[in-house]
């Protein structure tokens, strides 16, 4: 969802009129706390859903139908972003968004004199915000735009994470290699199993974000200032509704209750949670990448990443495993934001919850993170790192734990005994193993057989 202007659609470029009034004006000068505005993506759900209020506000008989027609287009303008400047207010304003929702009647008014060359006059409450309160728009607005932005952008992105660790793991069923738990060496087991668990993680956070949406698509549209629905048709919440789900694609329906969906935010806080998961799902995913990248000469050197830049401005020759250290500073930085919406989350004082605008820009944000954190992994080190065959070959081979399937034959003692020798003398289990039992050379092979011991 990119900036546009419909004069010349450079992203970002400005229209010489202001379209925005006097209760912006007064935001703007009541609101200095940050240079943060309300997102694109919350743009595209403003807009979006002023548009169908006007369409269903039009199918009730309430509104006239050049005006209807008028303010949908105007709408429509802003959800595809060609104003976006017009938005210039703080995220940090008045709780309920009211800033937001009055920018947004304001902008349309505007576009709507412009277009029509001022034979089509309407107010921006009367009109624009027909039927509507900001107290139940700027909840819509979270919804609407998370469930879009996780449908279309985060659960693609995570599905094509998935393929692509299931891809590479299809390399590497033969690849045995050491174990490591406490970071210290284990028991054997192949790369593709090791792998197998990064996308199991990938996939429990799909599978958790995906049963989501059916929360999201619950909407407080129709409750008006505190759920009871004043000033607004009986059936406005259904037809809008269904005026959306046909311009989103998305199943959307009223919410189950318009007091719990004005006054709390408990689906966003849930949905937080679920960001929080992936984030720490990709978070060991890049750390373990790490761990099996590092050296090349001191570390475990087991994976070689692409040599993506230079990694460092004084020592030549360095590489860094980059991309999963921005991937950890963008799940560290959607750790955070869940705190900020538990805590957000908890400003609903009795009718209304005050924090929306923060909790929809820190939603979205985090969203946003995960999708594009999740492709970065899969493009530019999961389908592009190779495995050091020669060293991961070495280290199983001088792995002193796999003694381990000696102990049921020989006893733990025993089999502590060959492993500390064998380690403190740099020698293989089998070698020491058959100096230590009177277990056969030929059985000894069998029974220390990597391949064997990842499948028991």
């Amino acid at each position: 969802m990119q900036t546009k202007d419909r004069h010349n659609g450079s992203k970002g470029s400005e229209i010489s009129t202001i379209l925005y009034g006097s209760e912006t004006a007064k935001a703007l000068t009541n609101f200095t706390i940050s240079e943060l505005k309300m997102p694109r993506a919350f743009l595209w759900a403003l807009g979006t859903i002023k548009s169908a209020c006007a369409q269903a506000n039009q199918e009730l008989g309430l509104l006239d139908a050049d005006k209807s027609i008028a303010i949908q287009l105007a709408a429509k303008e802003v959800a595809d972003g060609f104003h976006d400047n017009q938005f210039p207010i703080d995220v940090f304003q008045t709780g309920s968004g009211t800033s937001t929702n009055m920018n947004a009647n304001e902008v349309i008014v505007s576009l709507v004199k412009l277009s029509s060359q001022n034979l089509i006059s309407i107010h921006p409450n009367d009109d624009v915000n027909m039927g509507q309160s900001s107290n139940d728009i700027i909840p819509t607005c979270i919804h609407l735009s998370a469930a879009k932005l996780i449908a279309e952008e985060l659960l693609p992105s995570l599905q094509h994470l998935s393929e692509t660790l299931d891809e590479k793991a299809s390399h590497h069923h033969n690849t045995i290699k050491t174990g490591r738990t406490h970071l210290m060496d284990a028991m054997p087991l192949s790369f593709a199993q090791e792998i197998s668990a990064w996308s199991a993680q990938v996939s429990y956070a799909k599978e958790q974000l995906q049963q989501s949406l059916a929360s999201l698509c619950k909407l407080a549209i129709g409750g008006t200032a505190i759920g009871t629905g004043v000033n607004t048709h009986p059936e406005f919440a259904a037809v809008v509704t269904r005026v959306l789900t046909t311009k989103t694609g998305l199943a959307l329906s009223p919410a189950d209750n318009h007091f719990r969906a004005i006054s709390a935010q408990d689906t966003a806080v849930h949905v937080s949670g679920l960001l929080k998961t992936m984030a720490v799902s990709l978070s060991k995913i890049s750390n373990d990448i790490r761990w099996l990248s590092s050296g090349p000469l001191n570390g475990l050197n087991e994976l070689q990443l692409l040599d993506l830049q230079k990694g460092s401005s004084i020592m030549p020759g360095k590489v860094n495993p980059v991309i999963p250290e921005a991937v950890l500073m963008a799940c560290t930085q959607v750790i955070g934001n869940d705190t900020t919406i538990t805590l957000a989350g908890q400003a609903g004082n009795f009718q209304l919850n005050t924090m929306l605008p923060l909790i929809g820009h820190t939603l979205i944000q985090s969203i946003q993170l995960l999708s594009t954190s999740s492709t970065a992994l899969a493009d530019k080190v999961i389908n592009t790192m190779q495995v050091n065959h020669t060293m991961i070959q070495q280290n199983l081979a001088k792995n002193p734990i796999l003694v381990t399937a000696l102990a049921h034959l020989i006893g733990y003692e025993k089999s502590a005994d060959i492993a500390k020798k064998a380690y403190a003398e740099q020698r293989t289990v089998l070698d020491v193993a058959k100096e230590l039992t009177e277990i056969s050379e030929a059985e000894l092979i069998i029974l220390l057989d990597p391949k064997r011991l990842i499948s028991s």
